[in-house]
């Protein structure tokens, strides 16, 4: 089992505003993946965000994975509706979360994956079901560790992306947090499936 990282769309979005795809592309390294919902949703904010055209999201995140079991669907219908708040009139909100934790709780070969999200209910629902979870924070603090940008200049796209309106859960104060060695994610207490 490889370990994939599945970026919502959100911080997709975070890196599109502020015109650093190529950066979170090097940040995933290959390991990038996404649900059908999660590239429809980039697909649609795409219509604000020009960047998310590019080819190099899908380059990064290979085809998107469907959902087609029976037991998968009623899942992820199940997790969107009772987790997420999702409505029957709404049928595609929070359907890329959903998809991305029953992806990761009900399909082995996804076990060991990371969900990169900056939304504070799902990443919390996630650490719950034993889900390991990053933030664009976290993303930034690898790319200063790992010498891809200084901290200054992660420091910086940070809060760009606050300027461009983006909801980070987390942002750094001063450029120095950025250097702290912290690549592990949080993690929930098992790995037992969905809750």
């Amino acid at each position: 089992m490889s370990t994939c990282w599945f970026p919502d769309n959100t911080v997709l979005c975070n890196f599109a505003a502020v015109d650093r795809l190529p950066l979170l592309e090097k940040l995933l390294d290959g390991r990038g993946r996404w649900t059908e919902a999660v590239a429809h949703e980039a697909q649609q904010s795409a219509a604000y965000l020009p960047r998310l055209r590019d080819r190099v999201v899908a380059g990064m995140l290979g085809e998107p994975i469907a959902i087609t079991d029976v037991r998968e669907i009623a899942e992820v219908d199940r997790v969107r509706r009772a987790v997420f708040g999702g409505v029957a009139s709404a049928p595609t909100k929070h359907l890329g979360e959903a998809e991305t934790c029953v992806l990761i709780t009900m399909r082995r070969e996804f076990r060991d994956s990371v969900w990169i999200t900056d939304d504070r209910s799902a990443g919390a629902f996630a650490r719950r079901s034993g889900i390991t979870t990053k933030e664009t924070y976290d993303l930034m603090n690898e790319a200063v560790v790992g010498e891809l940008v200084t901290a200054a200049d992660g420091h910086e796209l940070l809060g760009r992306m606050v300027a461009a309106g983006r909801h980070l859960h987390r942002v750094s104060t001063r450029p120095d947090e950025l250097m702290r060695c912290n690549r592990g994610g949080s993690r929930g207490p098992s790995r037992a499936g969905p809750q």
